[in-house]
C-alpha cells in the first residue's frame, strides 16, 4: 500500500487522538481540527475513519516486516533472534502506542472486513518471521521438535498479544519491554529442546 506523505501525517494525528482518548476519541471532526483543515479536506485523503484505521494497520504491517527482516539479518542464532524480535516489538509499541490502539480497534467498532484484514495481515507477517526463527531453532536443535513450528508460533504470539492487551488496559502504566522480557524468556524455556 502506497501511503502519501500527507496521508502519513493524517494517520499519525489520528494515532495521537487515539492515544490520548482511545478509539472513541478519533472522530473525523477532531482529526480535521488537529490537522488544521476542514472535514471536506480530510475526505480528499481518506473516505472514512475506517479507511484511516485500515491504512494505519497496513503501514504497521510493512513496518513490522521491515523491522523483523532486519532483526533476522542481525541475529542468525534462533534463540537470540526470537528475543530480539520481541524486544523490537515491545520497543516499537512503547514508542508508538497508537498502532496498538488500532490493532485493538477490532470489536470496538462495527464489524469491518477492512480492519479485520489489516489485523490479519499483521499476524501473517509476524507469524512468517517467527515460524522461520522457530524452524531454524528446530533444525539447529535449540527448539523442541515435539510440536510443529506453526503450533509453537501460535503459543508465542498469544503470549505477546495478552501482554500487549494488559499493557493497553492498564493505561500503559508499566514498562512493556521490562515486563515482557521475562515472558519471552519463559516461552523460550518452554520451547527449548530438552
Amino acid at each position: 500500500m502506497d501511503i502519501k506523505p500527507r496521508q502519513l501525517e493524517i494517520i499519525e494525528a489520528a494515532g495521537q487522538l487515539m492515544t490520548e482518548d482511545g478509539i472513541a476519541g478519533l472522530t473525523t471532526k477532531r482529526l480535521a481540527e488537529r490537522m488544521h483543515f476542514t472535514e471536506a479536506a480530510l475526505y480528499r485523503h481518506f473516505k472514512s475513519k475506517e479507511e484511516i484505521l485500515v491504512t494505519m494497520l497496513h503501514h504497521l504491517a510493512s513496518n513490522i516486516d521491515e523491522r523483523l527482516a532486519s532483526v533476522a539479518e542481525a541475529h542468525p542464532e534462533p534463540v537470540e533472534r526470537v528475543r530480539a524480535m520481541f524486544d523490537s516489538q515491545f520497543t516499537y509499541f512503547q514508542k508508538n502506542p497508537q498502532y496498538l490502539m488500532a490493532i485493538f480497534a477490532t470489536g470496538m467498532l462495527e464489524a469491518s472486513q477492512g480492519i479485520d484484514a489489516g489485523i490479519e495481515r499483521i499476524m501473517v507477517v509476524k507469524r512468517r518471521h517467527l515460524i522461520a526463527a522457530i524452524k531454524d531453532g528446530q533444525h539447529s536443535g535449540a527448539f523442541t521438535k515435539q510440536f510443529p513450528a506453526e503450533t509453537l508460533s501460535h503459543i508465542i504470539m498469544g503470549t505477546f498479544r495478552l501482554h500487549m492487551l494488559r499493557w493497553r488496559m492498564s493505561g500503559r502504566t508499566f514498562d512493556v519491554l521490562r515486563k515482557g522480557r521475562p515472558l519471552v524468556q519463559a516461552v523460550l524455556t518452554l520451547i527449548k529442546s530438552r
